[in-house]
């Protein structure tokens, strides 16, 4: 079977995973988080890293041990059944109907905001992305890494600005009292702000392309999951800071860019908005393409979805994500879904992933790091009643594909 080109490094990795962290969460949860938990919302996100921190150390372990461009999935084949892993697969790209979507309807809201476009030339700049996501794909990881490495510093760049330019900064913000915190609006704000620490298991798929998996793969993962929670953190707190008074959770920061900078200077925000959100996007879909290559070359070697191009690139996968998305995309232009439902409905997607990783882990792992991947599976079936009847739609899917798998199995034999 042929290989992906082993071609990323430390600094490509940060880039990377700190970009598909950030993308399309960076310059809309943070206002949604202030919508929902208030002044809270600053302790919202310490919890949530403290949360999230010990899943992805076990991530870090798993693509260091197991570096597989099946991620997930290969991890439950090797420690449970092949059938699992391959049911976990399906599983994972059923985000592609809610979550690409939802990424794309947020990319194209800063170019909506600033040229105010109609509904159709939104969808048009909607479909612009996937193609130039596909023809970013024919390059390989390592354009990949290099382009989102760039909109890394950029994204850093602006939220510093932010920051900084006001006197007090942004980051003099005072604390509320952790004794007189309200419990349930940050509970009720967990379950949109995970949205923004999903990548993890899509960064995963790419670990077999690093030079040195085993050094570089983990020491990215973790210190690009501490630069996006500390961005996180600032732009909520920007929000509270500046309350810029608008209940568009898209439209807070291009408020407060204008309140520091002039409404001069908000075409630069939008295109480091778009090219954050793409970034992100871009990752999920070089991640498909790869999960979709990896079952094809399992199960069906001598299928076209199997081949690699002259670049050892999974372009035959990648068209079939692109135009999946385009499918989806479309249906959702024409069924009215809030964004906030379709960010709740991936998000339980992507917890199940999480939980079926860290399931895996108690078996591959050993010693306190099984110990660790208990706690993070009960941490997982917490985060999972968080988001509450909307988790049904992942658990719904993952058990219908089991079955049909199941029957199928049934009927090879």
């Amino acid at each position: 079977m042929s290989e992906l080109k082993k071609e990323l490094g430390f600094l490509q990795g940060v880039g990377l995973l700190s970009t598909s962290l950030l993308g399309t969460g960076v310059f809309a949860v943070p206002a949604i988080t202030a919508q929902i938990a208030g002044h809270d919302g600053l302790w919202a996100w310490p919890l949530l890293l403290i949360l999230v921190f010990p899943i992805a150390i076990i991530f870090a372990e798993l693509g260091k041990y197991y570096p597989s461009a099946g991620g997930v999935a290969y991890f439950v084949a090797k420690a449970f059944t092949p059938n699992l892993g391959r049911v976990t697969a399906w599983s994972f790209l059923s985000v592609i109907p809610v979550g690409l979507p939802a990424a794309l309807y947020i990319a194209s809201g800063f170019w909506r905001s600033l040229f105010n476009l109609s509904p159709e030339g939104e969808l048009a700049l909607q479909i612009a992305t996937l193609l130039l996501i596909w023809g970013i794909g024919l390059f390989g990881a390592g354009a990949s890494g290099w382009v989102q490495s760039i909109i890394a510093i950029l994204i850093i760049g602006l939220v510093m600005a932010i920051c900084f330019s006001s006197s007090p900064s942004v980051l003099t913000v005072e604390w509320p009292n952790i004794t007189e915190i309200k419990i349930t609006p940050i509970i009720n704000s967990l379950a949109v702000m995970f949205w923004c620490f999903v990548g993890l298991e899509a960064f995963v798929h790419l670990s077999t392309e690093f030079k040195r998996p085993e050094k570089d793969f983990p020491r990215a993962l973790i210190i690009g999951l501490i630069l996006a929670g500390f961005i996180y953190w600032a732009c909520t707190a920007a929000v509270i800071f500046f309350n810029p008074n608008t209940s568009i959770a898209t439209s807070a920061l291009p408020k407060i860019i204008e309140m520091l900078f002039g409404d001069n200077v908000l075409w630069v925000f939008c295109i480091i908005g778009y090219l954050a959100c793409f970034a992100s996007i871009n990752i999920y879909c070089q991640s498909f393409a790869r999960l979709v290559w990896d079952q094809a070359s399992t199960y069906s070697p001598k299928s076209r979805l199997a081949n690699l191009s002259k670049r050892s690139t999974p372009v035959s996968a990648l068209t079939l994500v692109v135009l999946l998305s385009l499918f989806f995309l479309l249906a959702i232009h024409f069924f009215t879904i809030s964004l906030h439902s379709l960010l709740e409905y991936a998000n339980g997607v992507f917890v199940l992933i999480y939980l079926l990783a860290m399931l895996s882990a108690t078996k591959l792992l050993k010693g306190k790091l099984r110990i660790l991947a208990m706690i993070c599976s009960i941490i997982c079936v917490g985060l999972l009643f968080v988001i509450g009847y909307k988790s049904l739609y992942a658990i719904g899917i993952f058990i219908l594909l089991y079955l049909v798998a199941k029957k199928l199995k049934t009927n090879q034999s």
